[in-house]
């Protein structure tokens, strides 16, 4: 199976549990842009177990995390350095899209 195929896979298998998590009642009771901050978080902890997370920095989940806590509404930046890092900017980009939202979501810019 060549790179693009398992790619794919990899994302419709990390959509699934977001995709889940949509349809729970309590989500049906967010706000647009709760329940984005909510698929979003859950995105990431999908794709966090996907990659190779020796790749991924402490910086990276800590600028993650700050995006979270401010409730996905201001742009902090996530700026992805390392390819373990690019891959989860890129799965986290398609799994946001595949749940409605922009692909400007996303914080993942460097400064």
């Amino acid at each position: 199976m060549g790179w693009p195929a398992v790619s794919l896979v990899c994302v419709v298998l990390n959509i699934a549990p977001v995709w889940a998590m949509a349809q729970e009642p309590d989500a049906q009771n967010l706000t647009w842009p709760e329940r984005k901050c909510v698929l979003y978080q859950r995105a990431w902890d999908a794709a966090l177990q996907s990659v190779d997370q020796s790749g991924v920095s402490q910086t990276f989940m800590a600028q993650n995390d700050v995006f979270v806590a401010k409730g996905c509404t201001e742009r902090t930046p996530v700026c992805p350095r390392s390819p373990a890092e690019f891959e989860m900017a890129n799965l986290l980009t398609v799994m946001t899209m595949n749940e409605g939202m922009a692909s400007t979501f996303v914080p993942f810019t460097c400064p």
